[in-house]
């Protein structure tokens, strides 16, 4: 896992990445954290949530994408479905989805430039560890990259 600072959605507007991935929750909302801006930039991906059923437990460990053609560049987003509901004080990541969706996206996009922001650690408050160790297991190989958010010039 390499790590870097930035905003990954504008990394992605540039071209730094071919696959962008997030973490989703069942419902189809995606109203808060990076989400939220994913929905505003690449209105695409919040389509493809909007395909799926809302609040469909089976979602769980499955993805969506959206793709995006952008200035002649190629860009996947990754609707990673690793937690199922959105409320409550309690640990809402799905460890054993983030892992799921991360060999989705190792067999769908092997070879690909793949960016994401600290899933599920969030607003999801998992243990960014336990999900970084999944991560680097489950996309072994593969060129992948841990954006920490941090706004240019700051």
């Amino acid at each position: 896992m390499k790590l870097i600072q930035g905003d990954l959605l504008q990394l992605a507007e540039d071209g730094v990445f071919d696959v962008i991935i997030h973490g989703c929750n069942c419902y189809c909302t995606m109203e808060a954290g990076i989400a939220r801006g994913i929905r505003a930039r690449f209105p695409q991906a919040y389509e493809a949530d909007c395909q799926t059923v809302k609040g469909d437990m089976g979602k769980l460990g499955t993805i969506s994408s959206a793709r995006i053609l952008r200035d002649g560049r190629e860009l996947f987003v990754v609707n990673a479905y690793t937690q199922y509901d959105f409320t409550g004080a309690d640990v809402l990541v799905d460890y054993d989805a983030v892992r799921s969706c991360m060999l989705e996206v190792k067999r769908l996009y092997s070879g690909k430039r793949i960016g994401y922001p600290k899933i599920g650690a969030g607003l999801a408050g998992g243990d960014w560890k336990k999900i970084a160790q999944i991560i680097n297991e489950a996309l072994y190989g593969e060129e992948h990259t841990l954006v920490e958010f941090k706004v240019a010039g700051k």
